[in-house]
């Protein structure tokens, strides 16, 4: 039978605040931030099934498993902390943990990211993907950008760009169902439906008095609702950064001349306030208000 080990970084989680007697200079001393911190600290509660920390108010102490446990804890983490390493680098390079929605971190960060890295080769970016409106912690990253309407409690927001949507469709799916003339005529086809993109302001801007649709295909991804749109599932809302190539190879087109005001969802670079007092964050939070706010 396999052997569980306790995750080495919650672990030293747990040093670091147990040695600090506070989170908030623990995640201070890590380069992580408190939220970050305290997932960890509940991730090896869970793991052993016991607490380590007894909470009272702001105050943060160690409970009388804590207190075994740490001695437990700080031997092992000298252990691997001695053992000698000669290929290891002297430095370290400074590293930036970056979350975004799959579509964003496709059409908009990767292909722009190399003006960024070429003027900052010392510091390495890892980028990792989120799920829009559902992961709404931080978790373990710097920085992460969020596709939302913007007010996150407890977290900074900076608007990196917005974009009024319009209708797009497959040509092939246009021939099935007849052709577009007119708005109205959306009432034949079927209408993809998304959390990220919902057709009410849309309606409006076209003068169509109608309710927001409740049956057929719903997904909760802008890449993979144009996919569907490009597979001919029917008819759905699009932005001109994401649509723009298909609509250009003539897989996609753009149906009517409305498009909506200032939509309810933007993209925003999302974090905790402290974070920017590690230079790498702040020059890269910089990088995307200059890169994507003149876009």
């Amino acid at each position: 039978m396999a052997t569980r080990i306790p995750p080495v970084h919650a672990l030293s989680a747990f040093e670091a605040a147990a040695r600090h007697g506070s989170f908030a200079l623990a995640a201070e001393e890590l380069c992580i931030t408190p939220s970050a911190l305290s997932h960890r600290i509940r991730l090896l509660e869970e793991f052993v099934g016991e607490r380590l920390f007894v909470r009272d108010g702001r105050n943060v102490g160690l409970s009388e498993f804590g207190r075994r446990y740490l001695d437990v804890v700080r031997q092992a983490l000298r252990t691997l902390t001695d053992f000698p390493m000669p290929r290891r680098a002297a430095s370290v390079q400074p590293r930036l943990k970056v979350t975004a929605p799959p579509t964003f971190a496709r059409y908009m960060l990767v292909p722009h990211l190399s003006s960024f890295t070429e003027q900052h080769p010392d510091i390495a970016i890892e980028i990792y993907l989120s799920v829009p409106l559902y992961d709404l912690a931080l978790a373990e990253s710097d920085l992460e950008v969020r596709f939302g309407p913007g007010r996150y409690p407890n977290l900074q927001s900076e608007l990196l760009f917005s974009e009024p949507t319009f209708v797009v469709a497959s040509p092939q799916y246009l021939a099935q169902i007849g052709g577009i003339s007119e708005p109205a005529d959306l009432k034949k086809a079927t209408l993809i439906r998304s959390a990220l993109e919902p057709w009410q302001p849309w309606f409006e801007a076209a003068s169509l008095d109608w309710p927001e649709p409740t049956t057929g295909i719903r997904v909760d991804d802008l890449g993979l609702l144009q996919e569907m749109v490009r597979h001919g599932h029917g008819i759905g809302l699009a932005r001109a950064h994401f649509a723009r190539e298909l609509i250009e190879a003539g897989e996609l087109v753009r149906l009517f001349d409305v498009e909506t005001g200032p939509p309810p969802h933007a993209y925003y670079a999302v974090y905790e306030k402290p974070v920017l007092e590690r230079p790498e964050v702040a020059v890269f939070l910089q990088w995307m208000k200059d890169t994507f706010g003149r876009l």
